[in-house]
């Protein structure tokens, strides 16, 4: 087992922050000296019912703590969920009912199990707890802190100053995630840069609650397959944990190649060696880059579904986009019965009907941007018109990996 000095270099190499950093290293000292690991916590709220590879960031730390010898304390949020976390946010968010929590919470741990060893962690839903506070419970806890203090949040201040709603269950979002860190006593609280305001509430309401308060670990934020934003479901550039390979590997091979070397660095196991020899390639540019973002391809989904699942991806996306042959699981889609009234149907509209695109003019702009093709064939036309009669058979394409089959 590394020594407590080493763990330290180890676990802040890659971490955003440490605050404060020193005390981290005198917690592993502790530990080392006294036998006892330390109490690594993180919490997910289930939002939304899969995860993706944004969160294997922070999960992968939370390993990290855990190969180290110390308890993983992993918590579904299925109380602080209904709720919603307010980080980032420009407008209260709808609260979930307990019904939709459970479902999206269902398969949660088993999802974090393909990165943390959930088996020999600590693991709760956080309504353990919170749903059993009493009134004088919540009045205790709401008075350990000022609105403030509560005001100093970039998101809050910015939508106070705008006249945006602020709701009063927003404010007890973070001392709800704080008594998550009383309730199972945290040595360290990890979490994404986004969540620094709530990791650091935890620390004043341990100090509060008479603990030692915790350590705060964040870990960089994993910006999506567009390149613009965090990786979110919300926003369609994601890259879910338990998708099929193929469709893993189509969606990294789509990244800008600017984010090879940090989906590397923050998804994947490498020295710094075979870190500057990648950022060599993908600084080179054209072919060098390209074979880069294969190999990321193909280790992540081999990572996630097992030896030689890469390969195969590999070989099934050279097969559609090099070769051009057809996938073998298409999906069929029934011409609408209106356009089969007509001798002939313009593709713009055709496509639009089958909901491939949003409009007869995204359509044609798709069209006009090489991005269909039919039976294998690119349509650059986009005044192009298909014969009815002979319809039934024939295989659209849009973009790189949505195919549909005429019937």
């Amino acid at each position: 087992m590394p020594s407590a000095d080493e763990q330290f270099d180890a676990l802040v190499a890659d971490a955003a922050e440490v605050a404060p950093r020193e005390e981290l290293r005198e917690k592993l000292r502790r530990s080392e000296r006294e036998g006892r690991p330390l109490r690594a916590k993180l919490g997910i709220d289930p939002s939304r019912p899969d995860l993706h590879l944004g969160h294997t960031v922070v999960l992968r730390k939370l390993r990290q703590f855990q190969d180290f010898g110390h308890t993983a304390v992993l918590i579904v949020g299925d109380f602080t969920g209904l709720v919603g976390d307010p980080s980032g946010q420009s407008e209260t968010r709808p609260m979930l009912t307990s019904e939709e929590m459970a479902e999206n919470a269902r398969t949660y741990f088993e999802q974090a199990g393909l990165v943390v060893d959930v088996e020999g962690a600590e693991v709760h839903g956080n309504s353990e707890w919170l749903s059993k506070l009493s009134m004088p419970d919540v009045l205790r806890l709401t008075s350990t802190t000022t609105v403030a203090q509560m005001l100093e949040r970039d998101d809050f201040q910015a939508r106070y100053r705008e006249g945006r709603p602020i709701s009063v269950v927003e404010f007890l979002y973070p001392l709800m995630q704080a008594m998550d860190s009383v309730a199972t006593r945290a040595d360290v609280e990890l979490g994404g840069t986004d969540q620094t305001f709530n990791l650091l509430m935890g620390r004043e309401i341990q100090r509060a609650y008479g603990q030692e308060p915790q350590v705060v670990v964040t870990t960089p934020l994993l910006q999506g397959t567009d390149g613009r934003r965090k990786m979110s479901k919300s926003f369609d550039n994601f890259v879910g944990l338990t998708e099929p390979p193929k469709e893993m590997f189509g969606k990294l091979m789509s990244i800008p190649d600017e984010l090879v070397v940090p989906y590397f660095q923050l998804l994947t196991h490498h020295d710094e060696e075979q870190l500057r020899s990648l950022t060599e390639r993908v600084a080179a540019g054209g072919a060098h880059a390209a074979e880069a973002k294969r190999r990321l391809a193909r280790e992540i989904v081999s990572m996630y579904h097992g030896e030689g699942s890469g390969r195969a991806a590999e070989e099934r996306f050279d097969a559609v986009h090099k070769r051009h042959e057809l996938p073998e699981d298409i999906v069929e889609m029934e011409v609408p019965p209106a356009l089969r009234l007509e001798a002939k149907v313009w593709l713009p509209r055709l496509l639009h009907e089958l909901g491939l695109v949003g409009s007869n003019s995204e359509g044609r702009r798709r069209i006009e941007q090489g991005a269909v093709r039919i039976d294998g064939e690119p349509v650059t036309d986009p005044g192009a018109e298909l014969d009815t009669a002979s319809i039934a058979g024939r295989v659209i394409q849009i973009g790189r990996r949505r195919f549909v089959r005429l019937r």
